[in-house]
């Protein structure tokens, strides 16, 4: 098989299901298969998936359920896992985020660069956002230095900074990059076969970073395809950019998880101190500047709280 295309739902039926429309044409055209995951919604998810890949007749389209919500890595292990195990295991595996919508071609472009490209071990698409902007979806790896940039929100810092900053890396050309948006990527099945699967631990963000850090150390590339563009609904599925509400406390977990399993407790500390000093420097710059306070509810508490909280369970 050439490609196996997942989408993982939670409570967002009606969006997996536009998402799953705007895919079939290119999995058809490529002789591949849909693989939607419903992450155990508990609210009929499931069965409204099921009636509505029926009403669609005779496609390449099977809905399962998963035992739990053990989030986005989990959810898509499950539809990799049962791909691998396949008779006919698929060159490439393709995710498509529930509230994102690929545009016609799209995923056929991304799988012709991965055919002339055969040490690209992922490669992710354009991003736009619902208006029609840009959607930062090519990254640099997170370090400590990235960290006080991203925080502090300085120009001069940043430009000075450049090198570092995690989401610094221009997204108007296709070019090799670390890492890039789960929302809309392909990974070659000999990349997964050698470096592994998501890392479960990761419940929800950091994962594909992590993914993509470990197919690097093994010498795969990692690329961002501007030709291929797909559309998202600005995190409708998990909220994270809803700045009325406070960050969740599995984002905190993640980061806390990543630095440790990249560089170690010593990583994380420095981590914590560059985030702290810059977002205090930010916070101090807006108030003074009289800017608008854009951040999530109790962001600098959280993040102090959920340090303390991390390191007295280590004790």
């Amino acid at each position: 098989m050439k490609l196996w295309v997942v989408v993982v739902n939670y409570k967002t039926a009606a969006l997996a299901l536009g998402a799953v429309a705007s895919a079939l044409a290119d999995v058809i055209a490529l002789g591949g298969r849909i693989c939607v995951v419903d992450n155990a919604s508990g609210d009929g998810s499931f069965e409204r998936l099921r009636d509505g890949v029926a009403a669609l007749g005779e496609v390449p389209v099977e809905v399962i359920a998963a035992e739990r919500n053990g989030g986005f890595g989990y959810g898509n292990n499950v539809a990799i896992r049962r791909a691998l195990r396949g008779d006919d295991p698929p060159q490439y595996v393709y995710l498509l985020n529930p509230d994102a919508v690929a545009e016609p071609g799209a995923i056929g472009r991304m799988i012709e660069f991965m055919d002339t490209h055969p040490r690209a071990g992922i490669v992710g698409s354009h991003i736009e956002d619902s208006d029609g902007s840009t959607h930062v979806s090519a990254f640099r790896f997170p370090s400590p230095l990235g960290e006080v940039e991203g925080a502090m929100r300085l120009g001069v810092l940043s430009r000075a900074l450049q090198r570092w900053a995690v989401a610094g890396v221009p997204c108007d050309r296709t070019t090799q990059v670390d890492w890039v948006s789960g929302a809309s990527s392909v990974l070659r099945r000999d990349m997964l076969e050698q470096v592994g699967l998501f890392d479960e631990n990761f419940f929800l963000y950091f994962e594909e970073t992590d993914l993509c850090r470990r197919a690097a150390e093994q010498g795969w590339e990692c690329w961002f395809v501007r030709e291929a563009t797909v559309m998202h609904e600005r995190a409708a599925a998990t909220g994270i950019k809803d700045v009325s509400r406070p960050m969740p406390s599995y984002w905190f977990d993640s980061r806390r998880y990543y630095f440790l399993k990249q560089g170690g407790a010593s990583e994380l500390m420095l981590a914590n101190v560059a985030w702290l000093t810059g977002f205090g420097l930010w916070r101090l710059r807006r108030r003074v500047q009289q800017k608008p306070d854009r951040d999530p509810p109790n962001m600098l508490r959280d993040f102090v709280r959920h340090a303390v909280r991390s390191r007295a369970r280590k004790s």
